[in-house]
C-alpha cells in the first residue's frame, strides 16, 4: 500500500516516519502543494549468510550409527 504526507509533516516527524517505513514495508509518498515530488520506500536487506538456514533442516533417521557400506577408501 503507498500513502502519500506533505513535506511538511514529514519534516517535523521524518525519524519517526523512517523506523514505520522500515517497519510496515510501505512505500510513502512525500508532497508539495499537492503534487508528489519524492517517494520514501523501504530497502531489501539481504539475510546474513552466516545461520539463514538456521531452523530450516530436518533430521530424518540414524545420523550416528555407522553405515552398513563399506568404502574403496576403507580397504
Amino acid at each position: 500500500m503507498q500513502s502519500t504526507m506533505p513535506a511538511g509533516e514529514f519534516k517535523a516527524k521524518c525519524l519517526k516516519i523512517l523506523d514505520q517505513v522500515a517497519e510496515t514495508r510501505e512505500t510513502l509518498v512525500i508532497t508539495k502543494h499537492g503534487k508528489p515530488v519524492a517517494r520514501l520506500e523501504p530497502i531489501h536487506v539481504d539475510a546474513d549468510v552466516i545461520g539463514a538456514m538456521r531452523g530450516t533442516g530436518v533430521i530424518m533417521g540414524d545420523i550416528i550409527s555407522p553405515l552398513d557400506v563399506e568404502w574403496e577408501a576403507m580397504k
